[in-house]
């Protein structure tokens, strides 16, 4: 259980860390680009973040093998944890569609739904692995939240297109689309837990 607590921790340290330069140090990632290049950032970026996301996994699914309860949730936060996750597909899907309403909205879609995907299953799980993963990114989903919010009064975050007709409806019916095929078909064999059921 050490070791896999040990990796797990390992992994979320790189995976988050990779993807906290800026919260914590942007002003350095700027220079750094700007001596370097776009592509030397990209691929330290994308190996670190790989390793980390290879350890989380592997360190995740060892420590549900010895799996430390620390409380059990009631049915009705798995529940709550299926629509919080359909809301986080549609918001992740609109950060991709682009000319949305929900992204014009809300800025930010991408940790919106990080944010509500981390809750949900924080709310559902209740051993100790589960809140150190889904903890860790619900911590990251809100600084870095906060950090999106102060660049983009300080004018360093690109303009949000405005809103097309269609496109919020585009967002909405991908999100669905994939919510339900990842958590009535997908989530099973990738994750070994079926959330909810046909039946």
């Amino acid at each position: 259980m050490i070791a896999a607590m040990t990796t797990l921790l390992l992994g979320l340290a790189l995976f988050l860390g990779v993807h906290s330069v800026r919260i914590v140090a942007d002003d350095w990632r700027t220079r750094f680009i700007a001596q370097r290049g776009a592509m030397p950032w990209k691929g330290v970026y994308s190996v670190l973040a790989i390793a980390g996301f290879v350890l989380v996994c592997v360190g995740f699914g060892q420590a549900r093998q010895q799996p430390v309860v620390l409380w059990s949730p009631p049915r009705w936060t798995h529940d709550l944890a299926a629509l919080l996750t359909l809301v986080s597909f549609i918001l992740i899907t609109a950060a991709y569609v682009p000319g949305n309403g929900i992204k014009a909205r809300t800025n930010d879609p991408m940790i919106l739904g990080v944010k509500c995907w981390a809750a949900g299953h924080l709310l559902a799980n209740g051993t100790l692995a589960d809140v150190v993963l889904f903890g860790a990114f619900l911590a990251w989903a809100v600084l870095d939240f906060r950090a999106v919010r102060r660049r983009r009064r300080a004018g360093k975050e690109p303009a949000i297109a405005p809103p097309r007709r269609g496109r919020s409806a585009i967002s909405v019916v991908v999100g669905v689309l994939a919510w339900m095929l990842f958590a009535f078909h997908l989530h099973l064999p990738l994750i070994g837990v079926q959330p909810i059921s046909w039946h």
